[in-house]
Order: C-alpha cells, then sequence, then structure tokens
C-alpha cells in the first residue's frame, strides 16, 4: 500500500511540473517576439501570485502591503508580465482597475497553477494521506449543533493532530473570505461558481405540528386547509409564503402569510412543540422530537421538494486529507 501511495503521489507532482513548465513556457510566451533580456527574467510563479493577489484585492496599493514590496516595484512587473504577453491584462484609471478578457483568462489559469502548486507541496510537506493541520468547516446553526456535533469526539479521538474550527452561520458565508476549508449547504440547487459541490445526501421536508395544538384547531385533511391554520415559517426558506406539496394526486401550491417568522430551525421546532402552530422541519430536526411523540406528522402523504446536502470547497482540485476524513464521518452519520 505504501509503495502504492507513493507511485500516485510522484505520478501527481510528475503531472503539476509537466502543467507548469508548460503553461510557463509556452502558453503565456508570445514565441514569435525576442527572448526576454536577463535583466527583465522573471520568476512567473511570483508574477502569478502577485497578479492573483492584486485581482483579490482590487488594488495595487493592497496587493503591495499584503506581498511586502512597493507599489511601484509591482506595476513594473505587471507591466513586464504584459509586455512579455503582448497583450493588457488590467485596464487602470486613477480611480478603478478592471480585468481584460485575457485578464480573467491569465487570472483563472493562474489560479489553477498556483492552487496546484499548494497542493502537491502541502502533501509533500505533510505527507500524503496524513490526517493533520487546521480544518476549518462552516455549517448552518441546526445542522451543525444536530448533525455535525454529535460525530465531532469520535472525529477528534480519531484524529488527535488535527486543529478544528466549526463555524455555524445560518446565511450562506464567503468561504473564500471566511478561509473555510469545507461548507455544508443544503439547497434544492447551488449556483454555479467557481466552488466545488459534493453531494452527501437528500433531506425530506415534512409538515408537522403538536397534538396539542392539532387537538385545539384540527387536523388538516387537504393541503389546501393549511391556510387557515397558524403556521409558522422559517425566514431563509425559499417556502416561507408559498409551499409547492407533493402527494398521491400529484402537486398543489399552498399559499401562506404566516403570522410568525423565524429564522432558525431549531427556534421554529421549539415552537411547534410549544403547540403554537403548523410548520416544516428538516427530518435532521424532526426525527427525535416525533420519535418522542411530541410532533406528529400533518398530511403524511404530502411533502415539500427535498433540497440536497451539499460539500461545497473551493479548490478544484479536490480535497485533502483532513477534509476527505470529515466528510466520511459526516457521510457515516447521515446514513446512519
Amino acid at each position: 500500500m505504501a509503495l502504492i501511495a507513493r507511485t500516485s503521489l510522484c505520478q501527481t507532482i510528475r503531472s503539476v511540473l509537466q502543467f507548469l513548465l508548460f503553461s510557463c513556457s509556452g502558453v503565456f510566451r508570445d514565441t514569435s517576439r525576442q527572448p526576454e533580456s536577463p535583466q527583465h527574467k522573471m520568476d512567473k510563479l511570483s508574477v502569478m501570485h502577485a497578479f492573483r493577489r492584486i485581482v483579490e484585492r482590487g488594488s495595487f496599493a493592497r496587493a503591495a502591503e499584503d506581498l511586502g514590496v512597493s507599489p511601484a516595484l509591482l506595476s513594473r512587473e505587471i507591466k513586464l508580465l504584459e509586455e512579455s504577453l503582448g497583450t493588457t491584462l488590467l485596464t487602470r484609471t486613477t480611480r478603478s482597475m478592471s480585468l481584460t478578457d485575457a485578464g480573467r483568462l491569465y487570472y483563472d489559469e493562474a489560479t489553477g497553477i498556483l492552487d496546484a502548486v499548494t497542493t502537491f507541496e502541502t502533501r509533500i510537506r505533510d505527507g500524503a494521506g496524513a490526517v493533520r493541520g487546521h480544518l476549518k468547516v462552516n455549517a448552518s446553526s441546526s445542522f451543525g449543533q444536530t448533525v455535525i456535533a454529535p460525530i465531532l469526539p469520535g472525529f477528534l479521538d480519531a484524529y488527535p493532530d488535527l486543529r478544528l474550527t466549526l463555524s455555524m452561520d445560518d446565511r450562506v458565508v464567503d468561504m473564500v473570505e471566511g478561509g473555510f476549508d469545507v461548507s455544508i449547504r443544503i439547497r434544492a440547487a447551488l449556483p454555479d461558481s467557481a466552488l466545488v459541490a459534493r453531494k452527501l445526501g437528500t433531506m425530506r421536508q415534512q409538515i408537522f405540528a403538536a397534538p396539542a395544538y392539532l387537538e385545539r384547531a384540527g387536523m388538516p385533511l387537504a393541503p389546501q386547509e393549511i391556510a387557515r391554520h397558524r403556521v409558522i415559517g422559517f425566514l431563509l426558506a425559499g417556502h416561507l409564503t408559498s409551499w409547492e406539496l407533493h402527494g398521491p394526486s400529484g402537486s398543489q401550491t399552498v399559499e401562506l402569510d404566516p403570522p410568525v417568522r423565524v429564522g432558525n430551525s431549531l427556534v421554529l421546532r421549539d415552537l411547534l412543540i410549544a403547540g403554537q402552530g403548523i410548520g416544516t422541519l428538516p427530518d435532521f430536526i424532526s426525527r427525535e422530537p416525533e420519535a418522542r411523540g411530541d410532533l406528529v406528522r400533518v398530511l403524511p402523504d404530502w411533502e415539500l421538494p427535498a433540497p440536497e446536502i451539499f460539500a461545497v470547497t473551493a479548490s478544484r482540485l479536490g480535497m485533502d486529507a483532513k477534509v476527505t476524513a470529515f466528510l466520511d464521518h459526516l457521510r457515516s452519520a447521515l446514513n446512519a
């Protein structure tokens, strides 16, 4: 097994180096131009890194401060880069800066190269397959507390060299700005972006109420009867005021105006248990109170569309060992 792993690592490194050599010496050089003079020779990876920082920071001055160089030096290096490529990458005025089409292409390709270098250097430094370092995870409050928190003791016991930060936020965060390795998101679909989404499972959404509420207000017998009940809505859901229900006779849409609206699924659950009305809950939250008899299904043959549970990462080059280990533990919990 060790020999196989070593061979795989060598093949990965060789592929990345070949890609780097091809990109730096072929793609980014106009072969019809005269060779660069020795004093104009640039460290391509350093310039790529500088260009990426300029684009992401939106300013030569801020990028120069990050890199510990002067804005003038950075401007000169980018000018030399543009001359070597024979095209303009950045359109600059005294007030703004924007990428040209060529600049966007260079940024995308350079980002891929730099990520590749970072990945294989990290694998060499930490050892292929070693679960260590700092894992930063983001998830919603309800999913973090009910699904992730219970698996953490076993996960941390299995990997004692690992540092972990778990951030819980019910709104979508910027993964790159927050420095997260992985974010768990529950959506019907994710918008196209530079992020990479891997499906972990499917979440069922069903309608619930407390026995005390139903005894007082009656059990709805058809979807349209829900509109006559006190509905507790979830602010962050796409179905706050309109429930698209799927059942034995097809689909029905129920228009609602919830008098009570909350932004946290756990608060919604507690209000339902307290007999405050009818609402929808994801299965990972409703499972325990339903088993205890604190909540009962309303219209059990009808459900809302089932969103997917995604693990979202920022890198297009694949997950490192610590992210893979964490998601393996999480998949086991979801499939239990």
